[in-house]
């Protein structure tokens, strides 16, 4: 039913070629037939171009034209006999002659004497005469009687000249009738074959250049006639009903729009004409689909640009490539072909928006869209379809089968990929490299199936080949380059999580955040943002301290401290709100004086009423302070909080699940800073304002604060004559000092 929606078979896919244009030899013409048809007219109009060069004339020098051609020669001699004929009689009677004589290029026809039944030049008639040998009356008679016969020679050749014209043509129509007997059937089959309007039109121009070919052949070279009435075919189909789906990896330009390929003709000229016409990814996916990359598509230098015309205007224009020294301008220009595709682009969040910004004939176009999730639910069908893809690529690539543990495996690295509850990851391309992995492990232990420990032992093979940044850490907190503890309790410091990624892997590790505070006015401050070393997220994290500490503490005046907080040996960026909970803790031990258990980390956002958000990556930065405490040797009390929000998110390596188990490493999950505080500082935490009585955090919080703020208030008199000194500030403030300080 669903490939059903898609019309993937269709009964309209077309053939394309181009031909000759005789009309404008620099414009092929298109010819769109039926599926399968362009391959049998260009074979049937091979063979016709074949009889044109081959038998043509054979044919027109058999019978019976041959002797219709003959008979017009003689009817043309005797109706020009009938006109000189007269003429020579009575030139006879006068003892006189038409002479033909070559005077130079030309051929001319003279009137001279007869003497003795032979013709001689008047010149040699005057030389007997001097000799005596010829009276010289039949000069005289010669003389006298020429200007009358050469008068009716001019008539009679002007008459002659017209019956020869007039002969010429109707020798020139018999033979264009000749022609057009001989051809005419062969294209009238032709015709019949592929009934279109351009085919009639082609051969009838075919024809017509046949006709004039024979009647006026060139005389310094011969023509391909094969080349001149052949067929280009630029796309065929057989006679599958299927739309084609085709994608193409680099969209450049003439990939997409096709091309029109030059030749080197004699002499060394460029040359092109209908048969350097090449078909792109657009003609070929007529009537189907083409699916793009954007980011390639945008890459390619006027490829977006051309898609997104022909796209508007439903005409496939194909075009010259550019000029270059290697390849000279040949202008052809074929005829624009009028395609229906629909064009599939593939693309991040990011290029979609941007071109639906910039772009106005892009929300046009393109007004499907379909956001593809990275996640799928984990249910039974997704497992199964987990199964599947196993399947196939088993059978695709000749891997070992899998067992149901292995299955199982995949699946929870694919829950792990993904760290969201009840789902998998779509990302089945990294869920197929860890299969292929343990299938060459399975097979190399010579293995008859691929079991669950073969998939566990790819997928740490897989990390451990990209954990180099997690091993240098590792190794430079174990020699005590950086600084973590993992037991014992400071004052003002806490062990944060962070993550780091090696390509698509991550990685967790802890990292000492540390506060200081005493009496001022500066408020907190963020030595990473003073730095300019902390991005916006972290820096919108910290500022939420603020309005979260007054919150807590409630006060009834204005809170006066200046604290500090940072992240110690951290000397690169850092962005991200999920230390912004460890910052809390770190701040109120600061400011209380109570300490914080090294035993324990904090991850987790905070809003400014104290609950604790969600996080990224809870799983790698759990088993990166695992890592840390293990190398010592795991105490029992070691542990990490978290939001209770992620604990649905949790796949962790069964190391760190079998010391849980065991009680030898902890997990906490908290909703709100006051379940965090009792946690690590194991004192209660109280409630807001200090009101529930001595011995709590916020209680002591609330003391330190009001003895911060009389430490920072000076004398009645030095704060008058502070104010008075100020002359921009107002009356108000000058009272409202004054009052504070009484």
């Amino acid at each position: 039913q669903r490939l059903d929606a898609l019309c993937l078979t269709t009964s309209e896919k077309r053939d394309r070629c181009f031909v000759h244009n005789f009309s404008r030899p620099d414009h092929p013409r298109l010819i769109t037939l039926k599926s399968g048809q362009a391959e049998k007219f260009k074979k049937r109009m091979t063979r016709f171009a074949e009889f044109c060069r081959d038998d043509l004339a054979k044919a027109a020098d058999s019978e019976p034209y041959k002797s219709q051609r003959e008979a017009l020669k003689k009817d043309l001699q005797a109706a020009i006999e009938s006109i000189s004929k007269p003429l020579e009689q009575d030139l006879a009677a006068a003892n006189m002659a038409l002479v033909s004589m070559q005077q130079g290029p030309m051929v001319q026809t003279n009137i001279v004497p007869v003497i003795d039944g032979n013709p001689i030049p008047a010149e040699k008639l005057r030389a007997l005469i001097a000799q005596k040998k010829v009276p010289a009356e039949v000069l005289e008679n010669f003389e006298k009687r020429l200007p009358e016969f050469q008068q009716r020679l001019q008539d009679i050749a002007t008459e002659v000249r017209s019956k020869m014209e007039e002969g010429n043509e109707r020798q020139d129509t018999f033979e264009e009738n000749v022609i057009r007997e001989l051809v005419q059937p062969l294209a009238e089959q032709i015709k019949k074959a592929f009934e279109t309007e351009p085919v009639a039109t082609f051969l009838d121009e075919v024809i017509e250049n046949v006709v004039e070919y024979r009647l006026s052949p060139p005389a310094e070279e011969t023509i391909d006639l094969t080349a001149v009435y052949g067929v280009n075919v630029v796309l065929s189909h057989d006679k599958s009903t299927k739309r084609p789906i085709i994608e193409e990896s680099l969209p450049s330009l003439m990939n997409l729009m096709g091309t029109v390929e030059t030749q080197w003709g004699p002499g060394g000229m460029p040359m092109s004409d209908y048969r350097g016409i090449r078909a792109g990814q657009l003609l070929r996916a007529d009537g189907g689909y083409l699916i793009l990359d954007i980011q390639e598509l945008m890459a390619e230098p006027g490829a977006y640009r051309a898609l997104i015309h022909t796209l508007r205007t439903g005409r496939l224009e194909i075009v010259p490539p550019e000029v270059n020294f290697m390849r000279p301008n040949v202008v052809v220009q074929p005829e624009p072909i009028e395609i229906n595709v629909r064009v599939i682009l593939i693309g991040d969040t990011r290029s979609y928006y941007l071109l639906d910004h910039h772009d106005a004939d892009f929300r046009e176009l393109f007004k499907v869209l379909v956001d593809f999730d990275s996640e799928l639910p984990r249910d039974l069908e997704t497992i199964q379809q987990y199964g599947s893809v196993v399947a196939q690529l088993c059978q695709e690539e000749k891997l070992l089968p899998f067992e149901r543990s292995a299955i199982a495996r995949l699946v929870e690295h694919g829950a792990r990929i993904v760290s969201h509850p009840n789902k998998l990851t779509a990302r089945f391309g990294r869920i197929a490299d860890i299969a292929r992995e343990a299938a060459f492990l399975a097979r190399q232990n010579n293995g008859k199936r691929v079991s669950g420990e073969d998939v566990i032992q790819a997928v740490t093979r897989t990390k451990r080949r990209a954990s180099l940044p997690s091993r240098k850490f590792q190794e430079m907190v174990n020699r005590g380059t950086i600084l973590v503890e993992t037991k014992g309790e400071r004052v003002g410091q806490i062990n944060g999580l962070a993550v780091i990624s090696s390509g698509a892997l991550t990685y967790g590790f802890p990292g000492r955040i540390t506060a200081t505070i005493g009496p001022g006015r500066a408020g907190l401050i963020s030595i990473e943002g003073q730095a300019r070393m902390s991005g916006s997220i972290h820096t919108k994290g910290f500022h939420i301290l603020g309005g979260l500490l007054r919150h807590l503490l409630n006060t009834k005046h204005p809170l006066a401290f200046s604290a500090s907080i940072a992240f110690e040996q951290s000397y690169g960026g850092i962005d991200g709100d999920s230390a912004s909970g460890a910052e809390m803790c770190c701040l109120l031990s600061a400011l209380t004086g109570i300490p914080i258990k090294q035993s324990l980390s904090m991850t987790g956002a905070i809003d400014q009423h104290g609950q604790i958000q969600a996080i990224g990556g809870v799983n790698e930065k759990i088993e990166g302070f695992y890592d840390a405490c293990n190398h010592d040797g795991l105490t029992g009390d070691q542990g990490v909080i978290i939001p209770k929000s992620n604990a649905g998110d949790l796949m962790l390596r069964q190391d760190v699940v079998d010391a849980c188990a065991e009680s030898r490493f902890h997990i906490y999950a908290v909703e709100n800073i006051c379940e965090a505080i009792e946690i690590v500082m194991g004192v209660p935490a109280g409630t807001i304002g200090g009101e529930s009585g001595e011995g709590t955090v916020l209680a002591k919080a609330v003391e330190r604060a009001d003895e911060f703020w009389r430490r920072t208030l000076v004398s009645p008199g030095q704060l008058t004559s502070t104010v008075e000194r100020d002359d921009d500030v107002d009356e108000d403030e000058r009272i409202h000092s004054t009052t504070e300080g009484d």
